[in-house]
């Protein structure tokens, strides 16, 4: 019988061995197929198949996108393949990885996993910005690309990402921290973008990306706003598309405003921004900036745990020196603790073709006509640059402090690589 299907059905071998004996890694088994990823407000991220988000065409009702903890809501959502990479910054100025694949799976309902359980991170220090990239070895992609952070006394600092092109457990200093500073954001560029600085009375700075230099990870950074007494940075921009993209920006007390980009003329790095909110008693501090365009949605946090949600289309363009209108009604003395635009990437429609009909615990829904015949306010505020031949100093002063750290902290990882 065997020499029967021998004859009927065999042929030459199609299959070839192999004698090199190639290592094979967890990725070659893994198909770098597409998934979603979801952060919430609260740190809980999960990937889930992409198969399971449906399209659905404009005016559906959508399903429920996931089940979030009290007072938390989906932030972050945007399609990825398993074989990118996710970094995560945190407050003391470490970055950390993870492979797309190694973050835990689950359905659209499921609330996730906290980050913090997912890399080593110390458990005083928070994650304060994470970013997505495309294959870290890819030579040309991490050459061309750059991470841009910012801390709260105003040090901006920008890397190119080829420096973060080699993941280590236990991670690395992406940026090192001064004494009473910490770093509150961290954003891709690509070597053409603009970077815009707001700070808490008010100011907002907006510089060409390339006016900071490129520097080592180990550098401290330089200076991206000169402050104020008793003011602070509260957020940076990254700014593509100044024709499709506006300013947000949103005050403590409830006031909030878009503006134009075009609105914050460019002036040099270092210098101390012009009025992007009149800041009185009334609007409190600024608290939020933010880019947005018509499309985005944005949630609203407040110190006493309700979130308010509602679509940038409300809210129109206004000038730049003005007091801007109240976003949200505030009770009780309650402040504006945080807003969040949500992301939602384009290959992801199920939540953005058909809003759910279920609404967030302790959630909100705004639709609030008052946005769309605010009259405007006048737009006149002068700006204060700073000295050019002081902010030019000032470079050449940070450019050697950088380069002698830059040293010190090469011969500090080469002797630890030596150790391991």
């Amino acid at each position: 019988e065997l020499l029967e299907m021998k004859e009927k059905y065999g042929d030459e071998r199609r299959t070839e061995i192999d004698y090199s004996g190639g290592e094979m890694s967890i990725e070659d088994l893994i198909p770098d197929e597409k998934v979603v990823l979801t952060i919430s407000h609260a740190g809980y991220i999960k990937r889930t198949s992409l198969s399971e988000y449906k399209v659905q065409s404009r005016g559906g009702v959508g399903n429920r996108a996931a089940t979030t903890r009290d007072e938390d809501f989906l932030e972050y959502i945007v399609a990825a393949t398993n074989h990118q990479y996710m970094l995560f910054f945190t407050e003391k100025g470490k970055c950390f990885w993870l492979r797309v694949f190694e973050i835990p799976e689950g359905s659209k309902t499921a609330k996730g996993r906290a980050v913090q359980n997912l890399i080593n991170i110390e458990p005083d220090d928070k994650i304060k910005a994470y970013i997505r990239t495309n294959d870290l070895k890819d030579s040309e992609y991490v050459n061309q690309m750059n991470v841009v952070m910012i801390t709260k006394n105003g040090t901006i600092k920008k890397t190119s990402l080829e420096a973060y092109s080699r993941p280590r457990t236990n991670g690395v200093n992406a940026i090192e921290i001064r004494d009473n500073d910490q770093l509150l954001g961290a954003r891709l560029t690509n070597g053409n973008s603009e970077i815009m600085i707001a700070t808490k009375n008010g100011k907002c700075i907006r510089f060409p990306e390339e006016k900071a230099r490129a520097v080592g990870r180990g550098s401290i950074g330089v200076r991206g706003i000169t402050l104020e007494k008793d003011d602070e940075v509260i957020g940076m921009i990254v700014v593509n598309d100044v024709e499709n993209e506006t300013v947000l920006v949103v005050s403590e007390k409830g006031y909030g405003k878009r503006t134009a980009v075009e609105d914050y003329r460019i002036t040099n790095r270092g210098g101390k921004g012009v009025i992007t909110l009149n800041i009185t008693e009334k609007t409190g501090n600024l608290i939020a900036i933010q880019t947005v365009t018509d499309d985005d949605g944005l949630m609203i946090i407040n110190k006493s745990g309700v979130a308010i949600r509602m679509g940038m289309d409300e809210m129109r363009v206004m000038g730049r020196n003005t007091q801007g209108v109240r976003v949200i009604n505030l009770k009780n003395n309650d402040e504006i603790a945080a807003i969040a635009k949500v992301e939602m990437d384009k290959d992801v429609e199920e939540e953005t073709e058909g809003e759910s009909t279920e609404t967030l615990p302790g959630a909100v829904d705004s639709v609030m006509p008052e946005f769309k015949d605010v009259p405007q306010t006048g737009d006149n505020a002068i700006s204060n640059m700073g000295d050019e031949d002081y902010l030019k100093k000032i470079e050449e002063e940070e450019a050697k402090a950088n380069e002698k750290l830059e040293k010190e902290k090469e011969k500090e990882e080469s002797d630890d690589d030596s150790e391991e």
